[in-house]
């Protein structure tokens, strides 16, 4: 009796260990939507609608190349929140440069949990300086159980 629960203790944890490092494939998200990676845009309703990020989830950036219509584009991964909040590039690792968002862009999986800050430093940093062409994704694990609202 003893080792049938200590069996399933050990099955049970299994599953919730599997569920918690993010068993779940994940899904392929594109930034901006239609519009895509775009300068001059506040991509916090874009973060809102698109939240919550988990882990394995792929942040797809497309943005067209530079030319007389279109401003440059590029995109970073900041260190830090002091970084990203004060758009100070130094450290900050290069993802997609002005060339690389054409055509299927570029895919960026989001495989840890801890926060994401991107952020394009086109124009000066101005864009992302007034709070424009940046946001954050915190990725969480998939659970297996999903909350429901609460009701009385």
């Amino acid at each position: 009796m003893d080792s049938v629960i200590v069996i399933r203790g050990a099955v049970l944890l299994v599953v919730i260990t599997c569920s918690i490092a993010g068993g779940s494939e994940g899904r392929s998200i594109l930034v901006g939507g239609s519009q895509g990676w775009r300068a001059g845009t506040n991509y916090t309703e874009w973060t809102i609608q698109n939240s919550p990020f988990h882990i394995n989830d792929t942040l797809v950036f497309k943005y067209p190349a530079p030319n007389k219509a279109t401003a440059a584009q590029s995109v970073y991964v900041l260190p830090t929140m002091w970084s990203y909040t004060t758009c100070e590039f130094r450290g900050a690792k290069l993802l997609g440069n002005t060339h690389e968002g054409g055509g299927e862009g570029f895919k960026v999986k989001l495989d840890q949990w801890r926060p994401y800050y991107f952020a394009s430093p086109e124009n000066g940093a101005g864009d992302c300086i007034a709070g424009l062409t940046k946001f954050i994704a915190i990725p969480t694990p998939y659970s297996s159980h999903h909350r429901t609202p609460f009701s009385p």
